[in-house]
């Protein structure tokens, strides 16, 4: 039993002794290729830029990221485009001037009757196109739809739903409607409609290819409406919620015509040239109020303030050059005038 023992030890104390030598061996000798381990101990790694710091001088950091082995992706200056809608209307429809004012029966509305059946050959045309596309393309129904897109993206504006005014607004009409609207409160409201809205011109043009037809359909859309816009402070701006005025509007609608999950959707609005100019924005004015002693409240002076009318800027401007020009006496009173800062908004009574 002692020898088998000893035998087992002697051939177990071999193998031991024997790697561990080839280790040591294998610790002693080098690489085969000993250019691999100064190229892998000189690797440096690229650290981003951190900002904000004064002083230091701007280095390349792409070339440092080069250095680093990072490659940087190319960065195209193309501008992308977009193929779901166009970048405008294709030949837009003039109005007649005068239009919801003249009679049909008088001698000027028979003239202008008579050029809009002229007219109306290339929207025969247009609207054959279009009805190729689209089977169910009527347009009595087409003017009752578009009258429901109009009113549901208003009312959507009011709300500011994003996601259910991109369905119903081009890529082209989104940013005109919502641009310069975030600190601002609008109520906007569809009494009733004056006439019926019809459809009065179409085109169906194409764009970067010749079988790329997209419908452009113009609705001649005659209501009544109500508007206000406050600012973020809660102060009148524009418009009235308790005046309704009457609105004659040409909207366009678009449509990708290839497109077969396409849907029409607002895409501009025509402003005629003989257009009355709209009412400008109404400016806020503040009264300076009574001087407070060190250690006196505002509230417990019990004053009553005066609130003027809402009179516009160019309005008062000119009731108080008239009177400097008569000579007449002012109330010596300080004005200050607070312009909101945001007061570029579109001057138009629709959006």
């Amino acid at each position: 039993m002692a020898t088998h023992m000893r035998r087992k030890l002697i051939a177990l104390r071999r193998v031991t002794c024997y790697s561990l030598s080839k280790v040591e061996g294998s610790l002693e000798g080098q690489h085969h290729v000993p250019l691999f381990l100064q190229v892998r101990t000189k690797k440096r790694y690229f650290i981003p830029p951190s900002t904000g710091l004064k002083g230091k001088m701007q280095e390349n950091t792409e070339a440092k990221a080069k250095a680093a082995g990072i490659v940087f992706r190319q960065q195209y200056m193309e501008r992308p485009i977009n193929i779901a809608c166009t970048a405008g209307v294709f030949d837009p429809y003039i109005p007649p001037e005068g239009d919801a004012r003249l009679s049909s029966l008088s001698k000027e509305g028979l003239k202008q009757r008579t050029e809009q059946l002229r007219q109306s050959a290339a929207s025969q045309l247009a609207i054959r196109k279009i009805k190729e596309h689209d089977s169910e393309f009527t347009t009595k129904i087409f003017a009752e739809r578009a009258q429901e897109i109009f009113i549901e993206a208003h009312n959507c504006l009011t709300n500011f739903n994003k996601e259910k005014l991109h369905s119903l607004l081009t890529e082209r009409c989104y940013p005109e409607m919502t641009r310069g609207n975030r600190y601002k409160t609008i109520r906007w409201r569809f009494v009733e409609s004056l006439e019926l809205p019809r459809v009065v011109h179409a085109r169906c043009p194409d764009m970067i290819s010749k079988g790329n037809l997209y419908g452009q359909v113009t609705v001649r859309m005659h209501s009544r409406q109500t508007l206000s816009i406050y600012d973020r402070f809660g102060r009148l701006m524009l418009g009235s919620e308790e005046q309704p005025k009457d609105v004659l509007e040409y909207l366009v609608l678009e449509r990708h015509l290839v497109n077969p999950y396409g849907c029409w959707r607002l895409h501009g609005k025509i402003v005629p040239s003989w257009a009355p100019a709209k009412d400008p924005i109404i400016k806020t004015v503040m009264i300076a109020g009574p001087e407070l002693k060190p250690g006196e409240e505002f509230d417990a002076l019990n004053y009553n303030v005066a609130k003027p009318a809402a009179v516009q800027w160019n309005k008062w401007k000119q009731q108080v050059s008239s009177r400097c020009f008569l000579h007449e006496p002012v109330k010596a009173a300080s004005f200050s005038i607070m312009i909101n800062q945001q007061s570029d908004i579109r001057k138009k009574t629709s959006w």
